[in-house]
């Protein structure tokens, strides 16, 4: 749209410059054509003087002589190498003059213009049968300083040369001059352009030009309604899934007391007392619907913390809120910890290799993200598999956070889709609500990082890698100053 605007401007800007030079090489020729026919006026008039000037001394002598009038001779004079004559008798025989010059016979004693080139100059010449003392004659008069003989060259020196340099000169100044103009609405385009999805702050109408500040304003409200309602959204999301984590939490409690329970009844049956009659069929029937309700409990608690964790994990919710320095080392320490019973009850060395790093974030989303990743690592790996937490620096100068299992892992075609919210790759196993990785890579953006699905080592299983931005090295130095005895 700047480029449709630029391209407009100057063609309303050039436009009446080349209607205006048009019209100024048409003067010109005007003004040519007006000087041509002075010229031909006056060929015209030298014509009669030519004629007087034959002498005739001796009617005995059969050659006439010629002396040319002053005002010929002024003419020949003024006009020095554009200009010639000739005399020529009837039988068209030259007498005076110069021979180039046809023998132009008029049949009447009307006066005939025509035109020649001859040593590259366009010559105008006036043919006439005049009376003479020597008998009739022909006299031609040529003059190559006819204005409009020379009008072509004339015309690209005088008019369109220096047009042509003043329109490239002015087309240069506009298009300097108009993308000046336009900066501002570039500007306001780059500043819309680089903006994430989530910045619906309100642009800045005063540092717009009065012409553009309407459609300023008019984003700007556009902008407020659309964070009204996102907002609202959020707010919903983060209060329902607040409110349901307090009965999940305690029905999930129950459950579990439940599980217990039959875990126990099942124990004590298979060891009857004497003189009692079990029922172990029914037994076990009621105890596989404690299970059954157990999981789904877990499954819709967890669905509830992970989106009260997405809900959270947005900029706007991070909004005062300042970073600070994050060590690496410790977090993946702690997510061995609190996965390490979920992986012995599975039979996975789930394992640790650390390098001390630091980045610069939020630290309790940066759990969130890694606990998600072991979380899923520990779900779908093979059970007694291996399952391994790495951090460390990056080649690139930042921070590395990785979670490789053995698992079935995931197709290279369906690594950028598994990053989509609720999604879930066809015939995975376990079960979970495709929110995980989905999580983690909001968290990972989030904190001007990003997230890559690779295989895992010899192409089995999966390698989740995610890049952060290393802690800047004044932050590094304050941290180490704050933290010193």
């Amino acid at each position: 749209m700047r480029l449709g605007l630029q391209r407009r401007l100057l063609v309303l800007l050039l436009l009446p410059l080349v209607l205006l030079a048009a019209f100024s090489a048409w003067l010109d020729y005007r003004s040519a054509d007006s000087a041509a026919l002075q010229q031909d006026a006056q060929l015209l008039r030298m014509v009669p003087l030519m004629a007087d000037s034959i002498v005739v001394p001796d009617r005995a002598r059969a050659m006439p002589t010629l002396l040319l009038a002053p005002p010929v001779e002024e003419f020949l004079r003024e006009r020095h190498g554009y200009a010639a004559y000739s005399v020529t008798s009837e039988d068209g025989r030259l007498l005076y003059g110069e021979d180039w010059i046809d023998a132009m016979r008029p049949g009447t004693r009307e006066p005939e213009f025509f035109s020649r080139e001859h040593d590259g100059v366009v010559y105008r010449i006036v043919a006439q049968r005049v009376q003479t003392p020597a008998g009739e004659l022909v006299m031609q008069l040529a003059d190559g300083s006819d204005p409009r003989q020379q009008w072509g060259r004339s015309l690209l020196l005088r008019a369109l040369l220096p047009n042509l340099v003043l329109l490239a000169l002015a087309a240069l100044a506009m298009h300097l001059a108009v993308q000046h103009a336009l900066r501002p609405l570039t500007a306001l385009t780059e500043a819309v352009q680089h903006r994430s999805p989530r910045d619906l702050s309100p642009l800045d109408a005063r540092a717009s030009p009065e012409e553009v500040r309407p459609l300023v304003q008019a984003l700007n409200r556009l902008f407020g309604l659309v964070n009204a309602q996102s907002e609202s959204q959020r707010r919903f999301v983060a209060d329902a899934a607040h409110q349901l984590r307090t009965p999940l939490a305690g029905l999930q409690a129950q459950v579990e007391a439940w599980a217990q329970a039959a875990i126990r009844q099942e124990s004590e049956s298979k060891v009857p007392a004497a003189g009692v009659v079990r029922r172990p069929g029914a037994m076990l029937l009621e105890a596989n619907d404690v299970y059954k309700l157990r999981d789904a409990t877990r499954r819709t608690s967890q669905l509830a913390h992970q989106l009260l964790a997405l809900s959270r994990a947005d900029a706007h919710a991070l909004q005062g809120q300042e970073p600070a320095p994050v060590d690496l080392k410790a977090l993946c320490e702690s997510m061995l910890e609190t996965h390490l019973d979920a992986a012995s009850a599975r039979g996975i060395d789930l394992g640790l290799e650390v390098v001390p790093a630091r980045t610069l974030g939020h630290a309790w989303l940066l759990r969130e993200m890694l606990g998600n990743l072991v979380d899923n690592a520990v779900k779908y790996a093979h059970a007694y598999g291996t399952v391994t937490i790495r951090c460390g620096p990056d080649h690139g100068g930042g921070a590395r956070l990785e979670v490789e299992d053995d698992g079935p892992g995931v197709a290279p075609d369906e690594r950028p889709r598994v990053l989509s919210r609720f999604y879930r790759s066809p015939g995975a196993q376990g079960e979970g609500s495709g929110l995980g990785l989905a999580i983690a890579d909001e968290i990972a953006r989030l904190h001007g990082g990003r997230l890559r699905l690779l295989a895992g080592a010899e192409g089995l299983g999966l390698r989740v890698e995610v890049l952060l931005p290393a802690e800047p090295p004044a932050a590094g130095a304050a941290n180490a100053a704050a933290t010193s005895p």
